[in-house]
């Protein structure tokens, strides 16, 4: 099945992946960011927060947005 899949870590990028069908959110996750850590990542699927239990479904959009950047300076 084919969803639409948006990476915001570094450069960004966005394309149209197959993937097999039943797919979870966690599953997803780990293959596309394999050795991340899930809750450094703000994971949406058709711009909502899901649960990492939710099954993918043909035509979904996920996006993967860092909720830590790294070198960035706080402010204070």
């Amino acid at each position: 099945m084919r969803i639409l899949y948006i990476n915001n870590d570094g450069a960004g990028f966005a394309d149209y992946l197959e993937i097999a069908e039943n797919t979870t959110v966690e599953q997803f996750f780990k293959i596309k960011m394999s050795g991340a850590n899930a809750s450094d990542y703000m994971i949406r699927v058709n711009r909502q927060p899901v649960p990492k239990d939710y099954v993918l479904q043909e035509n979904d959009r996920v996006t993967i947005t860092p909720t830590k950047i790294e070198g960035a300076v706080l402010s204070s």
